[in-house]
């Protein structure tokens, strides 16, 4: 994973030509940057197996932010593929400047990390807050949002594809685009609900909320040990860590040999 990471970031360093196959570099430019997009993709796949091997390995729990996880791993993926396809130059020559790149950066910057966000929030929302959200409101959120940011962005690939430009505030009507326009628009307005729904909840789960503790999901991670909001100094005394679960090796001093079962 370390690995992969510094991968991703030396090679991003030489990807940036991909939005400029339209502006009349050389073939080898063109060629080097299709290349390097291409290859981005290896350690970026090496990250989505750990992330999947992770899960496999654990016992998951379908709350909130682990429901937020799984939307932003399917999503992170569908983003990678489309990403494949337009660092090909002849694809990408037709496609740039439509709306099929629009739908396909808003995957990655929405469904990947903006789910991701999502996810983290409502998983130390607990910690922040002292506070446990309400995992009602926080299902109708993602499913809210899930269903508007699949509508608006599945179907804003089929405008692209069919040559709607973008940058552009109008168009003539019986063009083509008219019904996948309206559907885009649909799930803006879905995501809009999901995101009132989330900031209803943190209000709510803020003043009325349960008392979530120091250790709402029995987590391994040392931020866990610490009172919910922690204090300004963190920690009275420096961990010991010993391993990477160093707050089960403490919830279980009796047993070094434990599983999670």
């Amino acid at each position: 994973m370390v690995a992969a990471t510094v991968a991703i970031g030396f090679l991003s360093m030489s990807v940036w030509a991909h939005h400029m196959f339209t502006v009349g570099m050389s073939a080898q430019g063109n060629t080097f940057f299709v290349l390097t997009t291409m290859a981005i993709s290896v350690p970026t796949g090496i990250k989505i197996f750990n992330w999947l091997a992770t899960m496999w390995g654990g016992k998951i729990l379908f709350k909130t932010p682990m429901l937020f996880a799984i939307g932003f791993l399917f999503q992170f993926l569908i983003a990678g593929l489309t990403g494949i396809m337009l660092s090909s130059a002849p694809f990408n020559w037709h496609l740039s400047g439509s709306y099929f790149v629009v739908a396909h950066f808003h995957y990655v910057i929405v469904g990947g990390i903006l789910f991701a966000l999502f996810g983290a929030f409502y998983y130390w929302f607990p910690k922040m807050s002292g506070k446990m959200y309400n995992e009602t409101l926080g299902r109708w959120h993602f499913w809210l949002f899930l269903i508007g940011f699949h509508l608006t962005f599945d179907f804003m690939h089929i405008p692209g594809l069919l040559g709607m430009p973008r940058r552009i505030y109008t168009y003539e009507p019986g063009r083509g685009w008219d019904t996948w326009n309206l559907i885009v628009t649909v799930g803006v307005v879905f995501q809009a609900l999901g995101v009132l729904v989330f900031v209803y909840n943190l209000l709510w789960s803020y003043f009325r909320g349960e008392t979530a503790g120091s250790d709402p999901w029995d987590a391994w991670t040392l931020e866990w040990s610490t009172s919910s909001p922690p204090p300004a100094y963190n920690f009275g005394t420096i961990p010991t860590v010993r391993s990477r679960r160093p707050l089960w090796d403490l919830k279980h001093p009796e047993d070094p040999d434990w599983k999670y079962e």
